[in-house]
């Protein structure tokens, strides 16, 4: 009796990718569309800065750097266990091209992964060489289009690219970033300001002058209790020092310029004149337009106890000369 004759069993057939591996890549779509728009903000700001040689980051461009770590982790995993299992479901396939070009993204995307993993800043885990971190840079800036490029070359030897769906989001993304870095090249403070009439002469005889010829408000230079809030040692010793003392909260000079003022006007009919002794002594009512006021109450007014501010030191950008009282330059 000849054996019953066995047919050998036909090896299950496993999509490469399954319904459950498609939500995998979904989601991995999804992150990378949303850092690939995130990458064309902040590299767009990083050429502008360049190409201007001015900065441009600000608190928008912060969070969005923010955001930008938050999509890189939370599109490290996905990536990887949906290569992993891309992989080990089509290892096998007779489009060899196909898994050739595959085995490429993945590494590079890996490459991707990492090296903007090795850019991070973490305590007790920092790449400080600056040769090394140049290295993780260029590797995190050009690894993107060659995982576009390759991505491409694998979907054109499988099936058929939905070029719509990409050119829809990319032409969307280039409006946005384009109206962005528009308004990053704006300057919210030159807006509206109101500047002395006299311009660059409402400052004379002081030397001292603003970047813009225009006034600087008043609550610009009277930040000392913002910078108290990270610096209370240093505000301290300010608040005590002739710094903060050096206006109408010094009653020596207080009597001084009261006198000065008051004689000032009686000869020229304004006060001009005492702002040879603004430039220094008075720069928050002095750049902030109130010192020319004849009715200004050097008593009460609150400009007129500010004295010499954080603000007003750290906002000085050139010192002009050293042949007159206060020329300097300073900018809001």
């Amino acid at each position: 009796m000849k054996p019953e004759e066995t047919s050998p069993r036909t090896k299950k057939y496993v999509r490469a990718v399954g319904p459950r591996l498609r939500v995998l890549l979904f989601s991995v779509f999804v992150l990378f569309a949303l850092l690939g728009a995130n990458s064309a903000y902040l590299s767009s700001i990083t050429f502008l800065e360049w190409f201007k040689g001015e900065t441009y980051q600000n608190y928008f461009y912060q969070f969005m750097f923010l955001g930008h770590l938050v999509l890189g982790l939370l599109i490290f995993l996905p990536v990887i266990f949906f290569g992993i299992f891309h992989i080990k479901n089509a290892w096998n396939r007779p489009n060899k091209r196909a898994a050739s070009v595959g085995y490429g993204l993945f590494a590079i995307s890996l490459v991707l992964l990492f090296s903007g993993l090795a850019l991070m800043r973490v305590e007790g885990f920092e790449i400080k060489n600056p040769e090394l971190r140049a290295v993780m840079y260029w590797a995190h800036v050009i690894t993107p289009f060659l995982a576009v490029w390759l991505y491409i070359l694998h979907r054109l030897a499988g099936p058929k690219i939905k070029w719509k769906a990409g050119v829809s989001w990319a032409a969307a993304v280039g409006v946005v970033v384009v109206g962005m870095v528009a308004l990053h090249t704006q300057d919210p403070r030159k807006w509206n300001v109101v500047g002395p009439k006299e311009g660059v002469k409402y400052f004379e005889p002081s030397l001292a002058r603003t970047a813009s010829g225009k006034f600087i408000p008043a609550d610009t230079l009277m930040m000392d209790k913002y910078c108290q809030e990270c610096h209370p040692d240093v505000y301290e010793g300010w608040f005590h020092s002739v710094h903060h003392f050096s206006s109408f909260n010094n009653e020596p000079y207080f009597f001084s310029i009261s006198e000065t003022r008051k004689k000032m006007l009686e000869r020229d009919g304004n006060v001009k004149a005492s702002r040879w002794c603004a430039g220094c002594h008075d720069p928050v009512p002095f750049f902030s337009g109130a010192f020319d006021d004849p009715d200004f109450d050097i008593r009460k007014h609150p400009t007129a106890h500010a004295g010499i501010t954080c603000t007003v030191c750290h906002a000085i950008t050139h010192v002009n000369s050293t042949k007159g009282n206060a020329d300097y330059t300073i900018e809001e």
